[in-house]
């Protein structure tokens, strides 16, 4: 379920910060009372989601089952933080099912596949576990219902990324139609405009996936749109904190992946929100400090695949070079958890 968004905050808000803040990194730094002061204003939500958290779970409880190694079908999440760390565990990444032995457990990634995916595992009998985020799985539910009852599908997402391809391929080839933009919509072709329906990625800017949804209606008014918004409450939660805390920085930085959606979509939602500079980085060592020099404040927020040690690293170096006082910008609580699947709460 979707926790309710309080209206934006107007203002600083001070509070506790969840997690603990790592002291100073070792070695020889200024004297404190020397160093420039600097405002971190620090996002809630921010950082791992449900479903990023369950998709984790899943792969560790799977080594733990069925020992190393255990394959995964593309990145479990997109975090190379996160991939590094349970590929050391015995984790063996790949992009298609052929690059797994038949022997071996699979495990399909949070972003979801085609339906030929697990069809093929199945034909090869192999040991397969879904990690597709419950609310993908709502999605492909609703496209095959649409298309149960003769709608076609029009789906609202990016060419190319893992959820888009999973979601289309919950149909034959050429059933669903994808759009990127309000610009898409005016030249799609479509067999029947009166037999619609059309469903979203989870990951999207919700101002922009609004945008696109009132250019379907209004060429389409027949069409029909989920029963509730198919974007996700994390990414919704995320891009409100953002909106709240963008006017009050002078830069904002996002901690996640180049190939993170909702990281992305992160980034762009504070420069529109008022933070000109708003800019996506993996870890500490990749801040840009020359760009911040002069700065007093500075939000900083995570993609729903970012671990909270990868902040609390961000959170560091700004204390080796500033004198840091930390201000949280909470606009929801989250307290979201799903279960893994039947296969690894059974014993072996």
């Amino acid at each position: 379920m979707t926790v309710p968004i309080p209206a934006p905050i107007s203002g600083p808000i001070s509070g506790p910060i969840s997690g603990p803040i790592p002291a100073p990194i070792s070695g020889p730094t200024p004297v404190r009372d020397t160093l420039p002061p600097l405002t971190l204003y620090l996002a809630a939500p921010r950082g791992f989601c449900a479903g990023v958290d369950r998709a984790i779970k899943i792969v560790e409880l799977a080594l733990e089952k069925w020992g190393a190694p255990v394959y995964v079908r593309h990145e479990i999440v997109h975090n190379r933080f996160v991939v590094d760390g349970l590929r050391a565990k015995g984790a063996v990444f790949v992009e298609e099912l052929a690059d797994c032995p038949p022997d071996r457990p699979v495990v399909f990634s949070a972003h979801g596949v085609p339906k030929s995916v697990p069809a093929e595992a199945a034909a090869r009998q192999m040991i397969a576990v879904d990690a597709t985020c419950p609310l993908v799985t709502k999605v492909h539910i609703e496209t095959a219902r649409h298309a149960d009852a003769g709608r076609q599908m029009v789906m609202i997402g990016h060419a190319g990324h893992p959820e888009t391809v999973g979601t289309m391929g919950q149909l034959p080839p050429g059933q669903v139609l994808l759009v990127e933009t309000v610009a898409d919509v005016a030249t799609v072709a479509v067999r029947d405009p009166d037999r619609l329906a059309f469903v979203t990625q989870t990951t999207l800017s919700v101002d922009d996936t609004a945008d696109i949804v009132a250019a379907l209606r209004a060429r389409f008014p027949a069409i029909v749109g989920p029963a509730r918004e198919d974007i996700c409450y994390a990414t919704t939660n995320r891009q409100e904190a953002v909106k709240a805390m963008a006017p009050l920085c002078d830069a904002m930085l996002v901690v996640g992946a180049p190939n993170s959606s909702n990281s992305l979509r992160l980034v762009e939602v504070g420069r529109r929100a008022g933070c000109p500079y708003a800019q996506l980085v993996q870890r500490a060592a990749d801040i840009d400090w020359r760009a911040l020099e002069g700065i007093r404040s500075v939000g900083i927020t995570a993609g729903a695949s970012a671990p909270e040690v990868l902040i609390d690293e961000v959170i560091d170096a700004f204390r080796a070079r500033y004198r840091v006082k930390v201000q949280l910008v909470e606009t929801a609580q989250e307290n979201v958890t799903f279960k893994v699947p039947r296969i690894l709460r059974e014993a072996v």
